[in-house]
C-alpha cells in the first residue's frame, strides 16, 4: 500500500517537473525572442531617425538630394530594403517609415518564423535661433532677402553707419579680432536676443584676407558641399543703440547664410555673393527667430 502511494507521488513529481521545465523553457524562449525583437526595433528606430534628420538637411536643395541621402543612410545601416515611405511635407518636413520582418528563434517551434517590426520618424526645418561659427557681419531684418540674387556687402570704413548692413565686434574691438572671426567663424554660441556691439575702424585689409582665404579653401565653388568655407553664417539684426547717425549695437533676431562668389582685389571694398537657403548645425530656439533661410533640423511628431 505504501509502495503504491510512493510510486504515484514520484509520478506526480515527474509530471510537475516536466510541466515546470516546459514553462521555464517557454519563458526563456519568450525572453530571447522578445529581447531580439526589442533590439531590432530599437535599431530600426535609430536608422529611421538618422535617415529623417540627414535627409531633411537637403530639403532646401532638392527633392532628389533628399531621397539620395535617405537611400545612402539606409544602405549604410543595411536597411535599404526596409523603406516603406519617404515623403516631404510642406517643403519643410521629411517623413520616413521603415518596416522589416525579424526572424525568431523559439517561436519557430510553434510555426512562427518571423514578426514584422516598424519604425518611423519625422524631421522638420525650423528657423535657426542659436549657433556657433557666425561671422562678424550682419544684415538688417528689414531687408527682404532675395535668394540667389547678387548682393554686395560694403565694408570699406567699418564704421557701421546707419544702413542695412553692419560690421560686428563679436570677439571685441579691433581689426585683428574681427579678421579672426571672419576667417574662421566665431567659436562661441550666439542666440536670438543677444546684444552685440558694432566694429569701428579700418577693417578692409582684414576683410580681403579673410574672404580670399575662404575662396581658396573651397576652390570648387559648390555651395552644396557641407564644409565649403565660402558659405558664411551671418547675423540678422535690428538696431539696438544708434547715436549721431552711427549704429552702436544690434540685437540678434535671426541668422542667414551668405555664399561668397568673388575674390576681393586690393581696391575692393565689398564682399560679393548671394544669400542661400541652407540647414546647419545650429538649434531652433523659443525666441521666435526670423526666417531668413538658415534652418536647424530637429525630430518632431
Amino acid at each position: 500500500m505504501i509502495k503504491k502511494f510512493s510510486g504515484k507521488e514520484d509520478g506526480s513529481i515527474l509530471v510537475l517537473f516536466a510541466v515546470g521545465l516546459a514553462a521555464l523553457i517557454a519563458m526563456t524562449g519568450l525572453v530571447i525572442d522578445g529581447g531580439h525583437l526589442y533590439m531590432q526595433k530599437s535599431r530600426l528606430q535609430k536608422t529611421a531617425n538618422a535617415s529623417a534628420l540627414s535627409g531633411a538637411q537637403e530639403i532646401p536643395n532638392s527633392k532628389i538630394a533628399v531621397h539620395e541621402v535617405v537611400s545612402h543612410i539606409l544602405a549604410s545601416h543595411g536597411e535599404e530594403n526596409s523603406l516603406q515611405q519617404s515623403s516631404i511635407e510642406n517643403n519643410s518636413k521629411l517623413y520616413v517609415a521603415l518596416e522589416k520582418n525579424v526572424p525568431l528563434f523559439f517561436a519557430t517551434l510553434f510555426g512562427v518564423d518571423s514578426l514584422p517590426v516598424k519604425a518611423d520618424a519625422k524631421a522638420a526645418l525650423a528657423p535657426m535661433g542659436a549657433a556657433k561659427g557666425a561671422v562678424p557681419l550682419g544684415i538688417d531684418e528689414s531687408v527682404a532677402l532675395q535668394y540667389g540674387q547678387a548682393y554686395q556687402l560694403k565694408v570699406d570704413s567699418g564704421d557701421s553707419a546707419s544702413g542695412n548692413f553692419g560690421v560686428l565686434a563679436l570677439q571685441g574691438p579691433g581689426a585683428k579680432l574681427y579678421g579672426e572671426s571672419l576667417t574662421y567663424g566665431f567659436d562661441q554660441p550666439l542666440k536670438v536676443g543677444d546684444i552685440i556691439n558694432t566694429q569701428t575702424g579700418n577693417i578692409a585689409g582684414e576683410t580681403r584676407s579673410a574672404i580670399n582665404y575662404r575662396i581658396d579653401a573651397c576652390p570648387s565653388g559648390d555651395y552644396l558641399i557641407r564644409d565649403c568655407p565660402r558659405v558664411m553664417l551671418v547675423i540678422v539684426y535690428k538696431p539696438y543703440e544708434v547715436a549721431t547717425n552711427q549704429l552702436k549695437s544690434i540685437k540678434i533676431t535671426g541668422f542667414a547664410y551668405f555664399y561668397v562668389t568673388d575674390r576681393m582685389g586690393s581696391s575692393d571694398d565689398s564682399i560679393k555673393g548671394i544669400f542661400i537657403k541652407r540647414t546647419g548645425a545650429g538649434t531652433a530656439e523659443a525666441g521666435m527667430p526670423l526666417d531668413r533661410g538658415a534652418y536647424a533640423v530637429r525630430l518632431t511628431e
